[in-house]
């Protein structure tokens, strides 16, 4: 079957790399004319996993109408500050039966709305929306190297039209009814890794990096529970999972991020230097507004929150962390 790629990124080229792989025919929208270029002509992105040889399966196109030409199912894999103008074109295009998997990792900025809460106040039908989220990192996911990712959707039928289109040898993957967990999770894996990131640019060690990833994921559980979703999920592969990849590997966007902030750097550095967004950085500000108002406390969030947008300093804003009254380890569960 044919299928539409929204994003050409890293993450957006592996998938369709692993779609084409599977002897599917790939619709990959770009953004740029120079991408598109390449991938038609050399069978490469120039901008992102540029090593990979990359199937004659998948076609690039500036059009999401071509795209979509013919298509039965979308992959989203855009920034997350874009998922409603996606949406929103997505819709123009498609019927409202039409399959959507949702690889964007984030929360909506002001409304505290969760990637597929958006697509579906544009689209409508949730039964037709999926999610996917686990420890992914696309330079390995490209090469074929074994990975687990989740699907999630409200609809056991969307779950499991996804879970066999990716499926691979080197991909399994496992279907969850807990968007909502998922979703969460997604988000919040890449504010927990800023940290590990800042904690090593400030010279700490593992036994940091193990505590910010562990209170890190009470914080996760708190809102989720208090979000609606499972507790269970924080220990799946959406949570544990993603945690345990986004925060260790040298691959993560995140932590890089995390470290050069910690060695005077800025956000804008990051994106000029590896043309990538470090999703964490908007999530930090987004999980501030679902904080309120489910009224959970999340205070490596806040933190990460003011070195990066209040500019307060990482190493004094730490020492207020580690200065916070003691308390039960399972607390607000």
């Amino acid at each position: 079957m044919k299928v539409a790629v929204i994003g050409a990124g890293s993450w957006g080229t592996a998938l369709s790399q692993l779609l084409a792989q599977n002897g599917n025919n790939v619709g990959l929208w770009a953004r740029k004319p120079e991408v598109v270029h390449t991938i038609n002509t050399e069978h490469r992105n120039p901008r992102y996993l540029t090593d990979a040889c990359l199937s004659d399966n998948i076609v690039a196109t500036l059009s999401y109408r071509d795209a979509l030409l013919r298509a039965r199912a979308v992959v989203v894999v855009t920034p997350s500050n874009l998922m409603r103008g996606v949406a929103r074109a997505l819709s123009d295009v498609i019927d409202d039966e039409f399959p959507v998997v949702i690889c964007s990792k984030g929360v909506e900025d002001g409304s505290g709305m969760l990637p597929v809460e958006v697509f579906e106040s544009e689209m409508g039908n949730a039964a037709r929306l999926a999610v996917l989220s686990g420890p992914n990192h696309a330079e390995e996911v490209v090469r074929g190297i074994p990975s687990g990712t989740v699907i999630a959707s409200e609809s056991e039928q969307t779950a499991q039209l996804f879970q066999q289109l990716f499926a691979r040898d080197a991909f399994r993957t496992y279907v969850s009814d807990d968007v909502c967990g998922v979703e969460l999770c997604a988000a919040f894996k890449n504010v927990i890794a800023i940290a590990v990131g800042v904690s090593y640019g400030l010279g700490f060690g593992d036994n940091t990096a193990a505590m910010l990833m562990t209170r890190g994921q009470a914080e996760m559980s708190r809102l989720v529970v208090k979000a609606g979703g499972q507790a269970l999920t924080c220990m799946g592969l959406a949570g544990t999972g993603d945690l345990i990849a986004t925060c260790t590997s040298e691959h993560s966007r995140n932590r890089r991020f995390g470290k050069l902030l910690a060695e005077g750097g800025t956000l804008d550095d990051f994106t000029a230097q590896t043309h990538m967004v470090a999703e964490g950085a908007l999530a930090c500000k987004t999980l501030e507004v679902l904080s309120k108002r489910y009224d959970v406390e999340l205070p490596i969030t806040d933190v990460v929150r003011k070195v990066i947008w209040e500019k307060a300093d990482a190493r004094e804003i730490s020492r207020a962390l580690m200065a916070r009254p003691l308390t039960t380890e399972f607390c607000g569960l």
